[in-house]
């Protein structure tokens, strides 16, 4: 508490210090960040007429970083910190005759650490690649999740090489060091009225805390490399019975097709499409709706509704229903099938919103999302939780206020969530209960427009210990975390 006392006062020391230099503040931004820490564009190149003009007249966008993070675990894990210091340098070449071409550079250097093993870091963990640490020592990772060429034509265009998505199910989620990319071919097509299309071919993906691309649906297990685990996909909504070596066993090469639909045809409506198939493994179908409804006094209320629909083309048979193996308590122990039902309602006025958000998930398999878009995101998700195992059931809560909108403090917004996560008591492999309170502080500055901060915080309680059939008692989940990110573009 005593750490975020400090850096709340930090933070309000620099808004009284920028009113005095909002004057000076930069005319040319080349690039901003979003709230969830993702780049926007706002200066690109131009089409130009030669290759001379080509090959001079493409703009390099630059980012430092700063992240660190605070965990305190209850019973699972020990205290630890971690923070990592880099940032990016991306080149976007201009347009000749349609093409272009961008290269981006990531690096995350740790340089403030705890001394505990590499299995043990939890938050935190994305600063540094557990796999290198655990076989080279190295607490530094260097790495090109960017690099591809680009076709440009009215509103469509095609990419082939390593690129970042944000879609239903494939997303950056750059909230720590490195974003998550993905290698194939990505295609937008914009020739609709009020409709877009993203379509993407995968051959491999490369998570946040991973030097290199690996496979998209599949878990070490390399016999003669004791660290395996982390050498393929080893995402928290991985299948780690869908190892490399059962799929090459089966004959199956693990490649992702996707397809995502958005369209606001209807007034005030948005409809959304999104279809992901590994196949011979997995599919996954979801539909989602939003309408605003404009009430009295500037009220805008915006109610949503997702259905997923799991598609088991093989998988469970080679790995089971459960994420992590074990399938006691499941209906069906090897099938993945399953489907979620989500559901949301916004009230928006002025400077303030409210969000009240469900999910529920069926009592079949668990749904496999290591691809950094997580099916309950946006309904019923808080931060770094995982509540899309099967038969959970998830209640939310969210308020965000805008006081820059309101005039009340410049650049400042804060987010606050709680969620009430209800796992099924009958399944010793998934958590038990937990209530789940977080809060996000952003602060931007006028008179840095290139400079912004972000504050988070989380705090995770066990509901009631839950006692398996043979006797024992699962983990106690609950756990504090701190995390501080600050970010320069130039």
């Amino acid at each position: 508490m005593r750490i975020i006392l400090i850096l709340l006062v930090s933070l309000t020391s620099l808004t009284h210090a920028e009113t005095k230099n909002e004057s000076q503040a930069k005319t040319l931004v080349k690039q901003k960040i979003k709230c969830n820490m993702t780049i926007k564009y706002t200066q690109l190149p131009e089409e130009v007429d030669t290759l001379k003009e080509f090959l001079g007249g493409g703009i390099f966008y630059g980012r430092l970083r700063l992240n660190s993070f605070i965990f305190n675990p209850k019973s699972v894990g020990e205290d630890h910190f971690a923070m990592g210091a880099g940032g990016s340098l991306i080149y976007k070449s201009a347009i000749f005759k349609s093409f272009s071409f961008t290269s981006g550079i990531y690096t995350t250097q740790n340089i403030w650490h705890s001394d505990i093993a590499p299995s043990t870091y939890r938050s935190g963990k994305d600063t540094f690649s557990r796999y290198n640490l655990a076989t080279d020592g190295s607490y530094n990772l260097t790495t090109m999740p960017q690099n591809y060429i680009e076709y440009k034509k009215d509103k469509n265009s095609l990419k082939v090489g390593r690129f970042l998505i944000n879609t239903t199910l494939l997303k950056s989620n750059d909230t720590k060091m490195i974003p998550n990319s993905f290698q194939g071919a990505y295609a937008q097509i914009g020739a609709v009225p009020k409709t877009k299309i993203e379509m993407a071919y995968i051959t491999k993906q490369k998570l946040r805390d991973h030097e290199s691309f690996h496979h998209v649906l599949a878990y070490g297990d390399n016999p003669n490399d004791e660290y395996a685990k982390w050498s393929e996909n080893d995402d928290g909504g991985m299948h780690r019975g869908l190892t490399v070596s059962k799929l090459n066993e089966a004959g199956i090469d693990d490649k992702l097709l996707m397809l995502d639909i958005k369209n606001r045809t209807i007034r005030r409506t948005t409809l959304r499409l999104g279809v992901t198939s590994v196949p011979d493994l997995v599919s996954t179908l979801s539909l989602e709706g939003t309408y605003t409804f404009k009430a009295e006094n500037q009220l805008k209320i915006k109610p949503s509704i997702r259905y997923v629909k799991q598609f088991d083309d093989g998988a469970g048979a080679i790995g089971g229903a459960n994420l992590r193996n074990d399938t006691r308590g499941y209906s069906d122990p090897n099938s993945l099938e399953s489907s979620l039902i989500a559901t949301r309602v916004d009230f928006i006025k002025g400077a303030g919103s409210l969000r009240l958000g469900y999910s529920k998930i069926a009592d079949q398999g668990d749904f496999v999302t290591p691809w950094r878009g997580f099916v309950t995101a946006g309904y019923s998700r808080a931060m770094g939780q995982t509540n899309w195992y099967a038969n959970t059931e998830t209640f939310l809560i969210r308020g965000d206020y805008d006081f820059s909108k309101a005039n009340l403090v410049s650049g400042l917004r804060v987010m606050m969530r709680y969620a009430k996560e209800d796992f099924d008591d009958n399944k010793p492999a998934v958590s038990s209960d937990v209530d789940v309170f977080t809060m996000d502080i952003v602060k931007r500055f006028k008179a840095h427009p290139n400079f912004i901060t972000k504050l988070r915080t989380a705090f995770v309680n066990q509901q009631n210990p839950v006692q398996n059939s043979d006797g024992s008692y699962k983990k106690d989940p609950s756990y504090h975390e701190v995390r501080l990110e600050m970010n320069y573009l130039f």
